[in-house]
């Protein structure tokens, strides 16, 4: 009996342990869920604070919030198709509306855009008229952002858009005088950030706009004083490409001035301690202008004359106002008025010859199709302007020639080939191109020509 009691007695403590253990190993379980939790929700906390949380707002007010940035937000956003653009325009009934503002500043946008874009030497009388066509008060903002973006991305165009801006500073000159600020603190800040492609952008659209006298050439002085003063290779090499573009109008209109910026280059020469290729383009320099530069504008790109030119002046030191906020869309209360006074000005810039070509453009598209019907019986003559006929018959009668056993062979086959008037000459060019094709003089040729 001791020992049977003795082994119970053993066999409770051994449960009791265990119960101990498991409630020891449970409280510490919950002990650390319960630290994580806290240590959760205190990082939560800092993320909170690092990122500018803020408590969210209810459901009621998160409508009108988000309606609000839409509308007032950048230009731009979801792309909507040109003519499901149209649609929606025609379907707002209140013109004065913020939803049809929008819409027309969209469409605004768009348009300066892709004419700003097709923009060139060849088309550039038939963009002008288009493009006044469209609001450029309303629009100024985007008009200078998308000559700035097409100019930078092409600047081989550069005298073109130069003079795009021209034209349209004689009808507009607060147009002009926005771009103008904005590139010159384009300038600045690519100087400050040794950001050397922007800045020769920039130089050389400011240099464009001096030689179409929409700049002062006063601007171009204060920029060769500062490009030089502590010169660089980089800084040199700058102020070479702008006297190199805007020299011609320089030497017109302040030669003492140029005369004073070219004996700073012979003393930086002198000196020696800027690269040797910087020192060869200075060399280049000199030479350009003992041959008296180039002409400033090309004769296509000579639009305005000078009485009709307004210049603009604005010093480098002065504060600037780039004036972004008209790069964004924002409601106006007098959108209608507006709109009918630049509809007036329209018509005094482009006259209403301009108004009466595009309907009638529009009326013979819309009549193409009917005058077609009518016409059906008529034959239409097609005029082939791309020569593959006489393509052709150049190739038939070159492997007629090269063909042949003999001349007379040839001279058989070739008389059976069908001229027209006035491709008889074209059988004997081939001749003689086949016979100055062949190493030796062949009397193969001298025999099919008699």
């Amino acid at each position: 009996m001791g020992k049977g009691s003795h082994r119970v007695g053993e066999d409770d403590g051994r449960t009791d342990g265990r119960e101990r253990r498991r409630r020891y190993d449970s409280d510490v379980k919950q002990n650390d869920k319960e630290g994580k939790a806290r240590d959760g929700q205190k990082q939560g906390i800092d993320d909170r604070k690092a990122y500018g949380w803020r408590p969210e707002q209810p459901t009621s007010q998160q409508g009108p919030m988000n309606t609000d940035c839409s509308n007032l937000g950048r230009s731009g956003g979801v792309y909507i198709p040109p003519f499901k653009l149209a649609m929606m325009m025609k379907e707002v009934k209140d013109k004065s509306s913020m939803e049809y503002q929008r819409l027309t500043w969209d469409a605004l946008r768009k348009s300066i855009t892709g004419l700003v874009n097709k923009v060139n030497a060849t088309n550039l009388k038939h963009i002008i008229p288009e493009l006044f066509s469209e609001n450029l008060i309303r629009g100024r903002g985007l008009f200078c952002r998308s000559c700035m973006k097409s100019q930078m991305a092409s600047p081989g165009f550069t005298d073109v858009f130069a003079t795009l801006v021209s034209v349209v500073n004689t009808k507009f000159p607060e147009v002009g005088n926005l771009l103008l600020r904005r590139i010159l603190l384009q300038l600045k800040r690519a100087y400050k950030r040794n950001d050397k492609p922007r800045l020769l952008a920039s130089v050389k659209f400011l240099a464009h706009l001096i030689n179409q006298q929409v700049a002062h050439e006063i601007i171009a002085l204060e920029l060769l004083t500062v490009l030089l003063e502590d010169p660089t290779d980089d800084s040199v090499e700058v102020a070479v490409d702008f006297v190199t573009e805007c020299g011609s109008i320089l030497h017109d209109l302040s030669p003492k001035g140029l005369h004073g910026i070219f004996e700073r280059f012979r003393g930086i020469l002198h000196e020696g301690e800027i690269d040797k290729r910087v020192q060869f383009l200075i060399e280049g320099l000199f030479a350009i202008r003992k041959a008296k530069f180039q002409s400033a504008v090309r004769p296509e790109l000579d639009l305005v004359e000078q009485e009709d030119q307004i210049t603009h002046e604005i010093s480098l030191q002065d504060d600037i106002d780039p004036e972004i906020t008209l790069d964004i869309f924002k409601p106006d209360l007098q959108f209608m008025e507006n709109e009918k006074r630049y509809e007036e000005l329209k018509k005094t810039i482009l006259g209403d010859e301009f108004e009466e070509e595009k309907d009638s453009e529009e009326g013979s598209e819309d009549g193409s199709a009917e005058e077609f019907d009518e016409e059906g019986d008529g034959q239409m003559k097609i005029k082939d302007e791309t020569e593959t006929n006489l393509v052709n018959l150049r190739r038939t009668i070159y492997l007629t020639i090269m063909s042949s056993v003999d001349f007379e062979e040839a001279g058989h086959k070739l008389l059976k080939i069908k001229l027209e008037a006035g491709q008889e000459m074209e059988l004997c060019i081939m001749m003689l191109e086949c016979c100055s094709q062949e190493r030796t003089y062949l009397c193969y040729y001298g025999l099919l020509g008699q």
